[in-house]
């Protein structure tokens, strides 16, 4: 396009020889001035070419936005007959609601009465439970206290009566005993080492046996001493004013036993003499070695429980 009028311009100027320089000079400039104004147009027609570009791609865009739209509003307008739908059924179930609402209103008050007083028991269960739960620990405290007072005394007693064991060591097995039974020490003399038949003086071999003991336990002031005297079934054969039946000779043979385990050293406070008699026999008085065996004197050393009973008081 530039050089057909660049060309015409040629043609007009060399076709006419009358032109003046200064008529030449205004065509030159109205070239120049058309060359600018196409440039312009060019550069105008290209920025309006990448426009229509744009705008082709943002009708494409739109065309498929138009096709989603178009989806989404059939979507929706399914969903809107569901829900219409739905609305029919729950305004239909509301009516009904609405003509049984006398007695909802009344169930409703009942299970909120029902609701309070479940809520009421709850507050008291929970107090009940709070306050269990303080006395289980407070009981779980003694317990745990009272445990350990009770393996303190079971280690007294232990050690008691490895004491007890150790000092009469050197008497026959079948003369004395020493065992722990419930919490307690029993020291059992046969008969044939502390007393003749029918009598209540203490033999010679007897009094060393009790003077060890008394000496191996003298120093126990935490101690008790329970003496108790048994016989078998026999009647004593010589009466007096003082002894008319077994039950007298065990008192009596308790007695003389206390006096020696004091004279040992023993503080009397701690001694109890008492006489059983024939009715705590450990065998059945059938036969002569079983009346032997009836024929004892028991020593039974319990150790101090005060510290128990305190603990047992404090519940």
């Amino acid at each position: 396009m530039k050089q057909l009028i660049f060309l015409f311009l040629l043609i007009q100027i060399f076709s006419s020889c009358i032109v003046s320089k200064k008529k030449f000079d205004d065509i030159l400039a109205q070239k120049i001035k058309a060359e600018g104004e196409l440039a312009d147009k060019s550069k105008r027609l290209d920025q309006a070419n990448a426009s229509l570009a744009q705008l082709n791609e943002s009708v494409k865009k739109l065309r498929q936005d138009s096709v989603d739209l178009n989806q989404n509003l059939q979507t929706g307008a399914k969903k809107l007959a569901d829900l219409n739908t739905e609305f029919e059924k729950l305004n239909a179930n509301y009516k009904t609601s609405l003509n049984k609402s006398g007695k909802l209103n009344q169930d409703l008050s009942q299970q909120r009465d029902q609701l309070l007083t479940i809520q009421d028991n709850l507050e008291k269960t929970r107090k009940a439970n709070d306050s269990l739960s303080n006395s289980l620990k407070e009981r779980e405290r003694k317990v745990r206290e009272l445990e350990a007072v009770l393996a303190k005394k079971d280690k007294a007693v232990q050690d008691l009566k490895s004491k007890i064991s150790n000092a009469l060591l050197n008497f026959k097995e079948n003369d004395l005993t020493v065992k722990v039974k419930n919490g307690k020490v029993y020291v059992s003399l046969a008969e044939q080492l502390l007393f003749g038949s029918g009598s209540i003086v203490v033999d010679k071999k007897g009094v060393g046996a009790l003077q060890q003991l008394a000496k191996a336990i003298k120093d126990q002031q935490d101690i008790h001493v329970m003496i108790e005297g048994h016989t078998d079934d026999v009647p004593i054969s010589q009466k007096s004013k003082y002894m008319e039946d077994n039950w007298d000779l065990s008192v009596l043979r308790a007695t003389s036993i206390s006096k020696i385990l004091i004279k040992g050293g023993m503080s009397p406070n701690q001694i109890t003499a008492a006489g059983k008699g024939e009715y705590s026999p450990i065998s059945p008085n059938d036969s002569a070695p079983n009346k032997q065996k009836n024929r004892r004197t028991e020593i039974i050393v319990t150790p101090n429980l005060d510290e128990l009973f305190k603990i047992l008081d404090a519940n």
